[in-house]
């Protein structure tokens, strides 16, 4: 078993009582985080389904999975209509492109994720009383005016600007989850991720998710791309930590019905990220700077307090200490 995944388990303690034996739907579980959650899921005991289209996850995120007991693939677009005939006990909804790469080039596709696709997810909660997480995002909350932002920050976001395919469906989709539990009394949690970074990310050239195109351009002694002046935050969660908090609030029973940030409150200029990877990857890499896109967040910095008194969480390996474990990844 992989050491990290050996982390995540300690780290969830008692709650493995609250998962061993259950049947899990995890919609996206090929992806970035899905795969991990699947990871953490069959090891300690559930019967997990996960379903994906792969068109943004990737197979071999769950290869290694494929023969197991407890595990089931089933390729499948979460926008279209699907039944079971097993119980479900709980549905995790992580079905979703996320990259700001592709929210010019598959916006549509986006949108439907989380409007069809919550649709269709909370109509197989509903069909079989299973328990509902749903995983938002802190771009609900576009540039926002309260920072350390918290749960009650209503947003501040552009409808009709190039982001809005993602924020805007997000924001529909936690109405979605909220409709469910006001009017067929759902058993709903709604996690809202921010920043997040481990292996298994894809770095997706030069528009893809900032850690992973700057180690990868590190790594190959490229510029370093940065957009703007670099000045603008970010606060970023590394991979077991964001799947213990995500465990937490999908299984503990003291979550029920929570919105809750999940991610780092440790703030970075991105100019200072690039300059931390460089050195960590020893790297003869300059900086390269990029107009700055449209609506771009200049500060991006969670309140955790709330995961911190719901979930007993709070984030325990530091950026250095991540970047360090994803460089190595990168490396093979």
């Amino acid at each position: 078993m992989n050491k990290e995944i050996k982390e995540i388990l300690k780290n969830l303690g008692e709650i493995s009582e609250n998962i061993e034996g259950t049947n899990v739907l995890v919609t996206g579980g090929a992806g970035f985080l899905g795969s991990w959650i699947c990871d953490v899921l069959v090891e300690q005991g559930a019967k997990v389904i996960c379903l994906d289209n792969l068109v943004s996850g990737l197979r071999a995120n769950i290869s290694h999975l494929m023969n197991k007991d407890n595990f089931k693939f089933i390729q499948h677009d979460v926008t279209q209509p699907i039944h079971f005939n097993e119980q479900i006990d709980v549905v995790m909804h992580l079905a979703s492109r996320a990259s700001p790469f592709e929210f010019e080039r598959y916006p549509i596709q986006i949108l439907k994720a989380n409007t069809l696709g919550i649709w269709v997810a909370l109509g197989i909660a509903k069909k079989h009383d299973a328990r509902f997480l749903y995983t938002s995002t802190s771009e609900i909350y576009g540039c926002a005016d309260e920072i350390p932002t918290t749960e009650e920050y209503w947003g501040n976001v552009n409808p009709i600007g190039p982001r809005s395919c993602y924020d805007e469906a997000k924001r529909c989709g936690e109405s979605y989850v909220i409709a469910y539990k006001m009017q067929h009394g759902l058993d709903t949690r709604i996690a809202r991720i921010f920043n997040t970074y481990g292996p298994r990310m894809r770095a997706e050239g030069v528009y893809g998710r900032v850690i992973p195109r700057f180690i990868e351009q590190a790594l190959n002694n490229d510029p370093i791309t940065i957009f703007g002046d670099g000045s603008q935050t970010r606060s970023f969660c590394y991979v077991t930590d964001q799947v213990e908090g995500l465990v937490k609030l999908a299984f503990l029973d003291e979550a029920r019905g929570e919105v809750v940030n999940i991610g780092s409150d440790k703030e970075i200029t991105i100019l200072e990220l690039a300059k931390l990877v460089r050195d960590l990857t020893n790297s003869s890499s300059g900086m390269e700077f990029l107009p700055l896109p449209e609506d771009d967040p200049p500060r991006r910095k969670p309140d955790i307090s709330k995961a911190r008194r719901i979930l007993d969480w709070e984030p325990k390996v530091g950026l250095e200490e991540g970047l360090r474990r994803m460089i190595g990844w990168y490396k093979g």
